[in-house]
């Protein structure tokens, strides 16, 4: 985990992952401001009067005159605007970072660290895009039905890192796996692995909360809140960018161990196997005795005795007419 995450550091300054983080700034930042053109001063009217309209927060309300925190009462509305607002954005800049960056940043990892993994292709484009969307609808909701939850001062200061965590965890584990593992290796190493790769999503959800410390300034954040928006919509890039950056490096990382284990496993061995061999079936027992039985021994050649020059070769007549005639 933490080679992956020095890894993710050095490579978060690569030139094509800065000029990529780009892209998801100007569409997210295009909405903002159209959207703030549009809506700003209607939303911000529109909560007031929801405010007043309720006994409880009017009660609120009147409680802050009493004590003479009128500046802070006129910006309520603005603040619960923003508090709206900051979640949509930042699953907005997530998505985008993982439509849009991740892939990138798997084809970088690859050729640089990992190139000769063997991509499977587990999964498309459309099942990566299903997948994201329907883990950040979870995430509202979870976020939403948890807001009683931060009236406890340690529960709010633990389930929107916990809550973003997940969120992270579960969109980049799956990108970063899509194209070379196979739907089977993704389900294991993500079941697997999921401890670590939540601890790294809770990391990357504290991380996250540093782009709302714009939102410390003051009055003047409120004033100037979609320009404030936008540039904590760049730092927003930048964290989820390291984020996918980290789990690439691990995901890949565990991915060619498991390959690499399952082939340690399924290769045999070298050395031969030990215990008593194998008797041989009928037909190759008759043709081992058949070779092992001894070959017949030929004949000898009598080998002719030497003779004298007189004397005659056995079987051989005495001599010739002509000779017994005289």
């Amino acid at each position: 985990m933490l080679d992956s995450l020095w890894r993710a550091l050095v490579l978060l300054l690569h030139p094509r992952v800065l000029v990529w983080s780009l892209f998801p700034l100007l569409v997210m930042g295009l909405v903002i401001v159209v959207g703030a053109w549009l809506g700003w001063e209607g939303a911000v009217d529109g909560v007031r009067e929801g405010l007043q309209r309720f006994d409880l927060s009017n009660a609120a309300l009147q409680w802050l005159d009493s004590v003479g925190a009128n500046s802070l009462r006129a910006m309520l509305a603005p603040i619960v605007v923003v508090a709206l607002t900051v979640p949509v954005v930042v699953v907005g800049t997530l998505l985008l970072v993982g439509w849009t960056m991740t892939p990138i940043i798997v084809r970088i990892v690859a050729r640089r660290r990992f190139p000769t993994l063997e991509r499977h292709h587990g999964a498309r484009w459309w099942q990566s895009v299903c997948w994201s969307l329907l883990c950040a609808v979870a995430a509202m909701l979870a976020l939403v039905a948890s807001l009683p939850l931060w009236l406890i001062p340690p529960l709010a200061l633990v389930l929107p890192p916990l809550i973003w965590g997940w969120l992270t965890y579960r969109v980049f584990a799956f990108d970063a796996l899509a194209e070379h593992a196979s739907a089977e290796e993704r389900r294991l190493l993500t079941h697997r692995h999921r401890w670590p790769l939540l601890a790294m999503g809770v990391g990357c959800g504290l991380l996250g909360a540093a782009p709302a410390l714009i939102w410390a300034i003051g009055a003047a954040a409120l004033i100037l809140a979609p320009f404030f928006l936008v540039a904590s919509v760049w730092l927003y890039t930048l964290v989820f960018a390291f984020a996918s950056l980290w789990f690439t490096h691990y995901a890949l990382d565990r991915l060619e161990r498991h390959r690499a284990g399952l082939g340690a496993v399924t290769t045999p061995p070298l050395m031969p196997a030990l215990g008593p061999p194998l008797a041989p079936s009928p037909p190759a027992a008759a043709a081992s005795a058949a070779s092992a039985a001894p070959m017949p021994t030929p004949a000898p050649v009598p080998t002719p005795l030497p003779t004298s020059p007189g004397t005659p070769m056995p079987g051989a007549p005495s001599g010739t007419p002509g000779a017994s005639a005289a």
